[in-house]
């Protein structure tokens, strides 16, 4: 599991390079330029969804659709049966030829997941929903049907390898773009060196 990181190109200079992080994580609550080669879109849900941010994001981010590796649906953290309802209009804010992220939230274990109309799954939800065993299964299921896993708001050493452990293949902290300490904390639990190969990345 790598990052993808809210920050800037010039904060992202001083970690480029490191095996932790794999791409952009665009929001419309930063609004930083595209740097990465690889970057996804998450739509600021956590703090305030901004519609309006989030559709001029995803208009400016068109040219380089191929890069992107999920932009994720809009969502009310912690409920999922409203996630759920906003996820059936999402084509009013993301179109159709994105691929769709679809955020998990407290909640989702007892409802139909549209496992067939994502193309990534983004674990969201409360902190006690997000490290128990409910999304644990839905990172399960959504990893034997080759799906990407992104898991939201991980800035600790104890989830990341959690959910590193399960398979996932992407997370974000706005804690770890922050401030280096966190992830060079998270970088030493797994014995990393700062560079280096990203076969020297524990395999699942």
């Amino acid at each position: 599991m790598r990052f993808l990181l809210d920050v800037s190109e010039n904060k992202y200079q001083n970690i480029a390079g490191d095996l932790l992080v794999a791409g952009q994580l665009i929001t419309p609550l930063t609004r930083y330029s595209k740097w990465a080669s690889s970057f996804a879109i998450d739509n600021g849900a956590f703090s305030r969804f901004d519609p309006d941010a989030f559709r001029a994001i995803i208009a400016r981010e068109q040219p380089a659709m191929e890069q992107c590796l999920f932009v994720v649906a809009p969502d009310v953290v912690g409920n999922a049966r409203r996630t759920m309802e906003l996820w059936v209009r999402r084509h009013r804010y993301i179109g159709t030829s994105w691929p769709i992220a679809f955020a998990a939230q407290d909640g989702a274990e007892h409802l139909t997941i549209p496992w067939n109309e994502m193309k990534a799954l983004f674990i969201g939800g409360t902190d006690s929903w997000k490290d128990g065993c409910e999304a644990r299964d839905l990172v399960k299921t959504a990893k034997i049907l080759g799906l990407h896993v992104h898991i939201g708001r991980v800035n600790t050493p104890k989830r990341f390898k959690h959910f590193s452990d399960l398979g996932a293949d992407t997370c974000d902290g706005n804690g770890v773009g922050r401030y280096d300490h966190m992830l060079n904390a998270i970088r030493e639990s797994l014995e990393l060196p700062e560079n280096g190969s990203l076969w020297d990345l524990p395999q699942e």
